[in-house]
């Protein structure tokens, strides 16, 4: 089993400026997948079943240079580690990078299995090698021992299905909004009723005994499934529209964690351009997809990207 590369300029600031920023929000043990064309950051897709997935995935051009990668399980590759760590290790080989003023190799990572002091088992490290003009630095970000050629198959089960996207997905330009409404609900309860439109409708609501709060972002882009809001819709509540569409089949509505649901707008920190909301057929549940720009055009990177699945805590209507 072996697995080295170099992780090209590029590669640093996704990881450093963005990615891994980001993925540390979501929690602290993370997976690493790696394949012949492909590295995935995978959080909660062989644990916490009630905890919030993500799904990071980047060609290997995106990150890697020189990318080489072996093992008995068709060249695939898996384990978990500290997110803290990993961000930690980035960063030190970044500086040494940055402080050497006659330039820096570039930063070589690699699969090795190491002694560690007062131990009599060697133990694997995902190991971060810098060599400057005038110092050479190595850091070890200890991990779990690989995943087995069993937890492998359920890894990328587990993956397949999460690719799974919902029938309708509307688009939300402005996640500041979003964020700052979510910002003041979290005082006001633990549990948000989603609802997603055919008509381009996203509806939040929370509600306790006391007060009930809620927003609504209309007219969004739709992809996949759409269809023409009632025109006697106009002049209803939101409240009601959404209920109709819902009676009618032009809706879904699921109920989520507030607290899931602020953790995933943290995904912000990897600068994604705008994001979709979908709700998964018979609700299983609401799934967030970020999209990524080619930097000055309007068209969709396609080496990397980025996704969360929240688990719905009532199967709501749909």
């Amino acid at each position: 089993m072996k697995f080295k590369a170099f992780v090209t300029e590029n590669g640093v600031s996704l990881l450093d400026r963005r990615f891994l920023p980001a993925l540390d929000k979501m929690g602290k043990i993370c997976h690493l997948f790696l394949t012949r064309e492909h590295a995935f950051f995978l959080h909660n897709l062989l644990t916490s079943p009630d905890g919030i997935q993500s799904i990071a995935q980047f060609r290997k051009q995106a990150l890697f240079d020189d990318y080489r990668i072996s093992s008995q399980n068709e060249d695939r590759i898996a384990f978990a580690f500290d997110i803290s760590l990993l961000l930690r290790a980035v960063r030190s080989s970044v500086s040494i990078i940055s402080s050497e003023s006659g330039g820096a190799n570039r930063l070589q990572v690699k699969l090795v299995k190491k002694l560690p002091p007062n131990s009599t088992q060697p133990m694997p490290f995902l190991t971060f090698e810098t060599k400057g003009y005038k110092s050479a630095v190595i850091q070890d970000v200890p991990i779990s021992k690989p995943l087995s050629r069993a937890q492998l198959l359920q890894l990328q089960a587990a993956l397949d299905a999460a690719q799974d996207l919902p029938r309708t997905l509307v688009q939300v330009p402005d996640l500041n909004r979003l964020q700052n409404f979510v910002d003041r609900m979290k005082h006001v309860g633990d549990l948000l009723n989603v609802s997603i439109s055919k008509y381009g409708d996203l509806h939040l609501q929370i509600s306790t005994t006391l007060i009930t709060l809620g927003a609504e972002f209309r007219k969004l882009l739709v992809v996949g499934d759409k269809a023409q809001a009632p025109d006697e819709d106009r002049d209803l509540s939101a409240q009601t529209r959404s209920e109709r569409a819902i009676l009618m089949g032009d809706a879904q509505s699921v109920q989520v964690s507030v607290r899931h649901f602020s953790k995933s707008l943290q995904c912000h920190l990897a600068k994604p351009d705008c994001a979709f909301y979908g709700i998964a057929p018979q609700g299983a549940c609401l799934t967030v997809i970020f999209q990524f720009f080619i930097p000055g055009t309007r068209q969709t990177d396609k080496s990397i990207s980025l996704h969360c699945r929240l688990p719905v805590l009532d199967p709501g209507s749909s």
